[in-house]
C-alpha cells in the first residue's frame, strides 16, 4: 500500500511540474531532504549526469537570403550546447512565401529529432489535426520552433539557449512573412515577444510580433495530457481564421452519420 502511495505521489508530482513548466516556471526550490530520500530509494534510478560539450560560437549572419540558407547554416550551428546531443538539427518546414499561418512551438522532441521535421510525434499529430479543421493542410503553413535541436530529456530550453537561437527564428519570420502567427506554449510566447506571464494568462487575446499578429495558445503536448484545453485552443484558432476573413470548414461526415 505504502509502495502505491509513493508512486501516486510521483506521479502528481510529475504532473504538477509539466503544468509549471507549461506556466514558463523556469526554477523551483526543492526540499535537500526529500531529495535526499529520493535517492535513497533503489527503485528511483538518479539523474545521470552528463558533461556539457563545449559550444564554439560563431556570429550567426544578420541577413541570410533564403530559408534554405538559413537551415544549412542550422546544421551546422555549435552556438550552445544543444548541438552535442543532436542527430538532426529541425529549422521548419512548410510554406515559406507569405502563408497565412506560422506555427512556433518550443523545441524538437526525440521524433523530431530523429527525423530533422518538426511536430511529426504525438503532438504534431495533434497539431495536423488542428491545422486540417482550421481548413489547411501542413504544406499550406510553416512550422518551427523556438530552437532548432532537441534540449535533453524534452526539457524546456534555457535562456542561453534560445537567445543563441533565436536569431534564426527572426530571420525566418522576415523572410517568411507570414499573415499571422500562432505561439504554442509558454515558451514560444517568452521566446518571441519576451514575456514571462503564463500561457494560462495570455492564450486567446491577441499580441505583436514586429507588425504580425501573434495568437498565443497552448502547445499540443499539454493537450495530450489535458484534453479538457482543446476547446479553449480551438476558440484561439477560430479567432486566427477571423483575422484572416475564414472560417473552419464544415465538419466531414462519417459513413455512420449519413
Amino acid at each position: 500500500m505504502a509502495e502505491t502511495t509513493f508512486h501516486s505521489l510521483v506521479e502528481n508530482l510529475e504532473h504538477y511540474l509539466e503544468y509549471q513548466r507549461d506556466e514558463g516556471t523556469e526554477r523551483m526550490e526543492v526540499d535537500r531532504a526529500v531529495l535526499a530520500e529520493l535517492a535513497g530509494r533503489p527503485d528511483v534510478a538518479p539523474a545521470a549526469a552528463v558533461e556539457a560539450p563545449v559550444a564554439v560560437a560563431v556570429p550567426i549572419p544578420e541577413h541570410l537570403q533564403s530559408i534554405e540558407e538559413i537551415a544549412a547554416h542550422v546544421s551546422t550551428c555549435r552556438n550552445c550546447p544543444l548541438c552535442g546531443g543532436r542527430t538532426n538539427t529541425v529549422p521548419g518546414e512548410g510554406n515559406a512565401d507569405a502563408p497565412d499561418i506560422m506555427f512556433v512551438g518550443e523545441g524538437p522532441g526525440a521524433d523530431e529529432d530523429a527525423q530533422g521535421r518538426p511536430f511529426v510525434g504525438e503532438a504534431g499529430q495533434l497539431l495536423t489535426k488542428m491545422i486540417d479543421a482550421m481548413g489547411y493542410r501542413r504544406e499550406e503553413v510553416f512550422i518551427t520552433n523556438i530552437v532548432k535541436c532537441r534540449p535533453p530529456n524534452n526539457r524546456p530550453p534555457l535562456p542561453e539557449e534560445m537567445e543563441a537561437c533565436l536569431p534564426y527564428l527572426r530571420q525566418q519570420i522576415g523572410l517568411i512573412k507570414p499573415k499571422t502567427i500562432v505561439g504554442m506554449g509558454a515558451t514560444a510566447v517568452k521566446g518571441l515577444l519576451g514575456k514571462t506571464a503564463g500561457i494560462t494568462r495570455l492564450r486567446g487575446t491577441w499580441q505583436e510580433y514586429d507588425g504580425i499578429r501573434l495568437m498565443p495558445t497552448f502547445h499540443p503536448s499539454y493537450l495530450l495530457r489535458d484534453p479538457s484545453k482543446k476547446k479553449e485552443v480551438w476558440q484561439d484558432l477560430q479567432q486566427v481564421l477571423k483575422e484572416l476573413g475564414k472560417e473552419p470548414p464544415p465538419k466531414k461526415k462519417t459513413d455512420g452519420n449519413k
